[in-house]
């Protein structure tokens, strides 16, 4: 019954962003409004990009004070946002309804040579990542990552997920630009909240609104085994990475207490069936920490764990949080990490570091 979905979260008015567009349908009719309305509100929101009911002006007045009352349209309150100093990377600081935080993190990136071409001949685009949140906090604890160190709080809805999106949106569509990817890499384990996680993208990749295409999203997980399975079962666009950090099982243990129920070699296997079943090749992260995991030893027992596998390593130098002493690697041994795969046939590349000043990089988001 449409009664459940909207019924007052916690304490504050249900989110327009939670429903889809059949649910919206449902509750115009209920409404004694013909279905049409509902489309009309959907692509209001995700085409027009309206954020309050008075925008909807193809909509009769009684409706749009009726959806006032009803549901939150804004439910993302600002508090704080930063700017790194090269001006390519900011963070806000969001107050959800129920007074939690997340933070949300969005990266522009210059034309080049190898960017997208534009629509008009010749032009080349300016890229905008958003690197959004679905938990406030996270149970993970991963011991390097700062969200871990604040521990779990809750899900966040589908709403909450797509409103981080939408804001954005909102942002760069006033200033004549757009979102070219969204990576789930925020806040939380997207695969601990898979159900909203995947709805929000869903309603995201919606033709009939936003028509965000399903292979420019990234997800990320820390390898739940059962989720990824069920990932790949559903053979979606959506690319898949896995945070995996080290290449045996002792040290992986270490910083990824996960890895106690979902050892790595079981977590390999079922990230080879992947793209076996696929065709997609998958990506892996490695935050090289100094004299930890940026060995060449464990380069190589990497290698030969990966060896014919359709893959990408992502090696990202160690961000620094308060709750973690471990350091980062120098460039010579990042180097050698990464020469050494390539050397055996891995595909490695070392991420640019971004946002460290405003504390916007991987692992480094935490509400106090």
């Amino acid at each position: 019954m449409f009664v459940d979905v909207i019924e007052f979260y916690f304490m504050g008015k249900p989110l327009v962003y939670d429903l889809s567009l059949p649910e919206l349908k449902s509750l115009l009719v209920q409404w004694n409004e013909p279905p049409y309305r509902g489309e009309q509100i959907w692509k209001g929101i995700y085409q027009n990009f309206w954020k309050d009911p008075k925008d909807f002006s193809v909509l009769p007045l009684g409706l749009r004070n009726k959806l006032s009352v009803f549901f939150e349209f804004t439910p993302l309150r600002p508090i704080v946002a930063l700017r790194s100093k090269d001006g390519e990377t900011s963070k806000t600081l969001f107050r959800l309804q129920d007074g939690k935080a997340i933070e949300t993190v969005l990266m522009k990136y210059e034309p080049s040579a190898s960017s997208p071409v534009g629509h008009s001949q010749g032009s080349r685009k300016k890229r905008h990542t958003l690197c959004i949140s679905t938990q406030v906090g996270c149970a993970m604890g991963c011991v390097f990552c700062a969200t871990g160190q604040m521990g779990f709080q809750r899900h966040l809805t589908s709403g909450e997920i797509i409103a981080q999106v939408m804001y954005f949106v909102h942002q760069l569509f006033l200033q004549r630009e757009e979102i070219t990817n969204i990576v789930v890499m925020g806040m939380g384990e997207p695969f601990h909240n898979y159900d909203n996680t995947m709805s929000a993208i869903d309603q995201l990749n919606d033709s009939e609104g936003f028509n965000f295409g399903a292979r420019r999203f990234t997800i990320s997980t820390v390898g739940l085994i059962p989720v990824i399975r069920q990932f790949t079962c559903e053979k979606r666009q959506v690319n898949l990475a896995i945070s995996l950090h080290a290449a045996t099982n002792d040290l992986r243990t270490t910083m990824l207490p996960v890895n106690k129920r979902y050892p790595l070699d079981e977590l390999l296997e079922a990230c080879r069936d992947y793209t076996v079943a696929t065709g997609r090749r998958i990506t892996l992260e490695w935050a090289l920490v100094n004299g930890i995991n940026d060995t060449v030893d464990q380069a190589n027992i990497l290698s030969t764990k990966l060896k014919g596998m359709l893959v990408h390593v992502n090696a990202i130098p160690l961000n620094p949080t308060s709750g973690f002493d471990g350091k980062v690697s120098t460039n010579k041994k990042a180097k050698e990490f990464k020469d050494t795969l390539v050397m055996s046939g891995i595909p490695c590349t070392i991420r640019v570091k971004r946002g460290n000043d405003i504390k916007a990089g991987c692992g480094q988001l935490y509400v106090k």
